[in-house]
């Protein structure tokens, strides 16, 4: 069995993206573009999970501009390949590692989401870090009706992994 490799991503990942982000329900999917702008101008606080030259696992993220000590995950896709092996984590603790500044955590998740509210509970734990949440996007008010609720789900403050 092949090992799993992380590593910061490049524009050349982004199509691969595109279709790992496809293959992994429920995430939203993006747009090509989209997905080439987090392989590159997001890089920095993104994470390319690959096993036998495929990509398997992506974390996007970005640091909110007013709040640099606050890492955004945008979206954690892990493919079938990838799964039940705690790559999720890791992933998270590599980009964490990369931007030692970064003491709070903040995602968005849907409420039936639960690979990533495990996902984010586990590393509240693991980070030693109080986990809320609140309605941010709300389906009726912000959605108009076509997609779930999203909660805010803030994590910090904590400690920078080493």
């Amino acid at each position: 069995m092949s090992e799993i490799t992380l590593r910061v991503p490049t524009a050349e990942d982004g199509m691969d993206l595109h279709q790992l982000v496809n293959d992994c329900p429920p995430l939203d999917p993006n747009s090509s573009y989209c997905n080439l702008l987090h392989c590159s101008h997001f890089a920095d606080t993104a994470v390319a999970a690959e096993k036998d030259g495929q990509l398997v696992g992506f974390i996007s993220g970005y640091l909110i501009p007013n709040r640099p000590d606050t890492l955004f995950v945008w979206q954690v896709a892990v493919s079938e390949a990838g799964r039940g092996q705690g790559l999720a984590g890791r992933m998270l603790q590599d980009i964490l590692k990369r931007q030692p500044q970064v003491k709070y955590i903040e995602t968005t998740i849907t409420k039936d989401n639960e690979a990533s509210w495990g996902l984010f509970k586990s590393q509240a734990r693991k980070l030693d870090a109080n986990l809320e949440s609140e309605v941010f996007f709300d389906k009726e008010k912000h959605f108009k009706g076509h997609h779930d609720s999203e909660h805010l789900v803030k994590i910090g403050p904590f400690n920078t992994p080493e």
